[in-house]
């Protein structure tokens, strides 16, 4: 650069280049700044690659610097730190590899073009190095972003797949990565290398900040390791190398937490893969998975649809549908009351579609329903006549009916006061059958009431099915708070720690946004046996936890070790541990009215759980809960 600022004393200084007024003069000395970067030695290069990290970040749509060879000088840098480790260890270059894959990633998820100059400037081969964990894991977690950017592209994807090792390597680093970065990053504080602390937490942390976004930053890992995958599968020819049950089985757990709730993670692979025919084949084969996705399909998670999606389109397979059917069949019935689900519109209704062709397809020479699954079908296929008969019913006929349900409701309700939980589920299920199919509310009220008493008849499975029919049944959908704590109880019961955090952390954020004076919460206030759940379960589902368990615990220095979510003395955090009430606890629910309930079969799934403690179940959720309100 011909003219420099008194105050910068670097000849050709980036910063310096960004403020040159003369546009030509500005774009030459830019082009000669990428051209010449990757031969330089000096110090201080790290700050004009922030700078361009920055930009990237903040405009990843801009063309400019696209056009002046960013990307041939990203790729040239990322080489130099693989092939000279001298250079790489000194100053501050260590994070420049870490920079330049980061700037390829953010200009190429967006458009299309970027990418195919990225793809010609070589960017792929040494990104393929870091993937493979030529540096560090936190290399390989922009390495995979970028990848994964590339490989979304019709023109683009091709040039990755080439890579044969990437799609290899992005399935062992789903597996792995949690591990990884917990064995090389979480676990010995003092080991902690300190530009990885620096990335971080940008200097602005200590060891508690670290470590919260070390467990953000191995979510995204996986993450986008399931993203790139995620574009390979779509393409049938490489479904063999995804589809191995060892990998598929693990898909339904890679969740993102609660750090990366944005990602559909496994269960959006899951979903691709069971567009394929060869995929629906792997999945209907893997044992362990159908319960998995029936456990999603049924939860308060963000990506229910997508389960419910594999689920249908597994029964719509005549090569799959008699492996799964007796499985699938009780889940989606609970949810075929749902009206829109996301994108999905009238999804209960294609859901009744699909279990009626399925029973309409039974027939000679064909495989056979179990008499219980063709029981459940037909019982919702009278379910939707009743619907479309009762249209046709005087409403004055149908006050009747709706007033004859209230009545054996409140017989149901002075039962359960009197201890007789078991009468008390019957006479909610005459209510229920009673009750007309367009009163949602009141059918609402009555699931939610069924669970409880399915919970204190240690049925958890029952009372998952009535909860989540209630939650299916209420406007907004999967909203309604007491059937979201009892089917969190329930989860809890059989050791579901993700699905019963999920709708524990609703039911609290229902309870905050709640004008009844019982829901909402006292002085802002968390009750304490909600706090209680959560904090278990976050322990449960705890995203090191399977890797803690077998590396061990968190080291620091000068300490025997401890790891968070350890199995100590559980007795302050259980929910459902001991009975502390010598009258079982009856008395609590006083002249409580309403315990909102609902249904579902359970079926073989067999599971050990605690013995939850009345006080628990019965008080429900510290509130006297009335008639009127569901």
């Amino acid at each position: 650069m011909d003219k420099v600022t008194q105050d910068c004393p670097y000849p050709g200084c980036f910063f310096c280049v960004m403020k040159e007024g003369n546009p030509s003069k500005r774009r030459a000395s830019i082009l000669k700044f990428f051209r010449d970067l990757p031969s330089q030695d000096d110090d201080g290069q790290v700050l004009p690659i922030s700078g361009l990290w920055n930009t990237a970040m903040a405009h990843p749509n801009d063309p400019e610097f696209i056009e002046l060879g960013i990307f041939e000088c990203m790729s040239a840098l990322i080489w130099k730190g693989l092939k000279n480790r001298r250079w790489l260890s000194h100053d501050q270059n260590i994070y420049i590899p870490y920079y330049a894959a980061h700037i390829i990633g953010s200009y190429t998820m967006n458009m299309e073009e970027f990418a195919e100059s990225a793809v010609h400037a070589g960017v792929i081969p040494p990104l393929v190095e870091l993937l493979r964990g030529k540096l560090t894991w936190v290399e390989q977690r922009v390495a995979v972003r970028a990848l994964g950017h590339l490989a979304t592209y019709t023109n683009t994807f091709p040039a990755v797949a080439s890579h044969g090792e990437i799609l290899e390597v992005a399935i062992q680093l789903a597996m792995s990565s949690l591990e990884i970065v917990y064995s090389h990053f979480y676990q010995y504080v003092d080991r902690r290398l300190s530009y990885h602390c620096d990335l971080l937490t940008r200097g602005m942390g200590g060891v508690e900040m670290e470590s919260r976004k070390a467990e953000e930053w191995a979510s995204q890992l996986q993450c986008w390791s399931l993203q790139l995958i995620n574009c390979f599968a779509f393409k049938p020819e490489f479904l063999p190398t995804i589809c191995k049950p060892e990998f598929l089985i693990k898909l339904p757990g890679m969740w993102g937490g609660l750090v990366n709730e944005n990602s559909p993670a496994g269960i959006g692979l899951l979903r691709t893969i069971c567009h394929h025919k060869i995929g629906r084949g792997s999945v209907a084969n893997c044992p362990g998975i159908i319960e998995a996705l029936i456990n999603i399909a049924c939860s308060s998670d963000d990506w229910q649809y997508m389960a419910i999606d594999c689920l249908l389109w597994l029964l719509q397979d005549p090569s799959t549908c008699h492996k799964v059917i007796d499985k699938a069949v009780p889940a989606l019935v609970d949810l075929a009351e749902i009206t829109t689900l996301g994108d999905h519109k009238k999804l209960g209704d294609t859901i009744i579609n699909v279990l009626q062709e399925c029973l309409q397809s039974q027939g000679p020479g064909r495989s056979s329903l179990s008499s219980r699954t063709k029981e459940l079908i037909e019982d919702l296929l009278s379910s939707r006549q009743r619907f479309k008969w009762e249209k046709n019913i005087p409403k004055e006929d149908l006050h009747i009916k709706q007033a004859a349900a209230l009545v054996v409701k409140l017989e149901g309700n002075s039962l359960f006061s009197s201890g007789n939980i078991s009468g008390a589920a019957s006479k909610y299920s005459e209510a229920l059958s009673l009750c007309p199919m367009r009163s949602k509310k009141e059918r609402v009220v009555l699931y939610s009431n069924r669970a409880q008493c399915y919970l204190l008849l240690q049925q958890p499975l029952a009372a998952i099915s009535d909860a989540t029919r209630a939650l299916c049944l209420h406007n907004p959908l999967n909203r309604h708070a007491k059937s979201l704590w009892r089917r969190a109880q329930a989860y809890d019961m059989l050791g579901l720690a993700k699905e019963s955090l999920l709708d524990a952390i609703l039911f609290i954020n229902e309870c905050s946004q709640s004008n009844d004076p019982d829901l909402s919460l006292r002085q802002n206030k968390v009750p304490d046996y909600a706090e209680r759940l959560v904090k278990k379960q976050m322990r449960a589902a705890w995203l090191f936890r399977e890797a803690a368990t077998k590396l061990g615990g968190v080291h620091r220095e000068g300490e025997a070790g401890d790891m968070y979510g350890q199995d100590t003395d559980d007795s302050e955090w259980e929910t459902a541990s001991e009975s502390d009430i010598g009258n079982d606890g009856r008395d609590e629910m006083g002249d409580d009215d309403d315990y909102d309930s609902e249904w579902k079969n359970e079926g073989e799934r067999k599971a050990k759980y605690e013995k939850p403690s009345m006080k628990d179940i019965k008080h429900g959720f510290d509130v006297q809960l009335t008639e009127d309100e569901p």
